[in-house]
């Protein structure tokens, strides 16, 4: 049985093999089904079903990678066709991570576009080696740590209560308190029991034996007892910049990331993402490198509701996206991810468009543009959905909506991410410096 199973967003498993279902051991199934049901009352990235006559389960909007504690690995990537290859769909989703604050210190230059054949995981194991090993190259920082002590000798200040108390008899000793420079601190011990998961985790022999060498480096620096402890009191002093990519990645490694109600339930290592999320995150960052002043992009605004119900304001309006200047909104965009279909030009199906998604617009336009301007739907590029819908849904003569698609897969090199319909691209100037012309740091 594989050790690595990769699927793609909505895939199954199954201990039986079938033709769109990956299959798994029973082990692993059956802690797998076991997690489903645990997370059925939170946010759960798995789902209790039946394939083809036998039980399944399908993985559902969560991207990333999992480890059970058997060691399979279950790599969840986001493809937007059949068509996309493990790595195409592997790099993209790496480009989207490395603009979260947490994955910033991704290197997804094309020096390492070949690490992207490696699992997931791997890849990330392999950076953080990486940043450890630079950071022992620059050396290690100690600090003074209090220790106190019952010696044979007199050093530093001598506690004179717990001399009594301990060397009444023995008066030959000393119960001392003294500042020792060592490199046992918070920040080294953190990187070190990093240092140690991984190594057993990595099934790459060139990671096991990097992790080996600077261990070495280490030797003298106990493993942390407490981690959310050592993280509280972890402190980065002037001259510890080197440190910053370690330690972000050792937070990583140790803490993790899972759904919510996942948290504290195993012990094995899980980097799990809601797409959703990672897409408007991707899309804002992407957008926000366009605009110039007084042009500026706001995230998640709240200011409008729907109602007003006396003195209170009921159900928020929080469009994902606002292009505001001097305070004001002048553009409305939502991203969604979803699979449209606008192939042939047939709009019999409506491309596979939501009516509760217009009727969210239509109160965002109302309430944020008062019924004039343009509002933009923010959708990925599908092999079906390639290009802008030229025509505007005009919900008025003055209010219009727009479908776009982004395109997840380009590359680092491709300055070519989200395209525009010609009458939008003229209807609008805050854009106009080159929407298309996307930075790639």
């Amino acid at each position: 049985m594989e050790s690595v199973i990769t699927l793609p967003e909505y895939g199954y498993l199954s201990e039986a093999a079938g033709s769109d279902c990956r299959q798994v051991d029973s082990v692993t199934f059956q802690y797998l089904e076991k997690l489903s049901l645990d997370l059925q009352r939170g946010p759960g990235f798995l789902k209790l079903c039946a394939r083809n006559g036998q039980k399944a389960l399908q993985v559902q909007n969560y991207v990333g990678v999992l480890q059970t504690p058997a060691g399979v690995q279950i790599e969840i990537l986001p493809k937007t066709s059949r068509s996309m290859s493990d790595i195409d769909a592997r790099q993209a989703l790496l480009n989207m991570l490395r603009h979260l604050p947490a994955f910033r210190h991704i290197e997804t230059t094309e020096a390492q576009i070949a690490s992207c054949r490696m699992p997931l995981l791997e890849v990330f194991i392999r950076q953080f080696l990486q940043s450890v090993n630079h950071l022992v190259k620059r050396g290690l920082r100690s600090e003074y740590v209090r220790q106190e002590e019952n010696q044979s000798f007199m050093k530093g200040k001598l506690l004179a209560t717990k001399q009594l108390r301990h060397n009444l008899v023995n008066r030959h000793h000393f119960y001392v308190e003294y500042d020792e420079y060592l490199l046992d601190r918070p920040v080294n011990r953190l990187i070190h029991s990093a240092l140690k998961r991984v190594s057993g985790i990595t099934r790459s022999n060139a990671s096991q034996k990097l992790c080996r060498e600077l261990s070495f480096a280490f030797n003298d620096v106990p493993l942390s007892r407490n981690v959310s402890a050592d993280f509280a009191a972890m402190k980065l002093g002037r001259g510890m910049n080197h440190y910053q990519q370690s330690i972000a990645w050792s937070r990583l490694v140790l803490e993790g990331l899972s759904p919510l109600a996942m948290q504290g339930k195993t012990r094995a290592l899980s980097l799990l993402f809601p797409m959703e999320a990672l897409f408007e995150s991707y899309v804002a960052h992407v957008l926000r490198k366009q605009l110039s002043p007084p042009w500026q992009l706001k995230e998640q605004a709240s200011k409008h509701a729907l109602v007003q119900y006396g003195n209170s304001h009921w159900f928020r309006l929080k469009p994902d996206l606002l292009v505001m200047t001097n305070g004001r909104p002048e553009l409305v965009l939502d991203t969604k991810w979803k699979m449209l279909d606008s192939s042939g030009g047939n709009a019999i199906d409506k491309f596979g468009l939501s009516q509760a998604d217009f009727y969210q617009m239509f109160a965002y336009g109302h309430k944020y543009l008062q019924g004039r301007g343009n509002l933009v739907l923010i959708y990925p590029k599908t092999g079906r959905f390639i290009c802008p819908v030229q025509q505007s849904f005009d919900f008025s003569s003055e209010l219009k909506l727009w479908v776009v698609p982004f395109d997840i897969a380009a590359g680092v090199t491709d300055n070519k991410r989200l395209l525009l319909p010609d009458a939008l691209q003229s209807d609008i100037s805050c854009f106009h410096s080159g929407l298309e012309e996307v930075e790639n740091n």
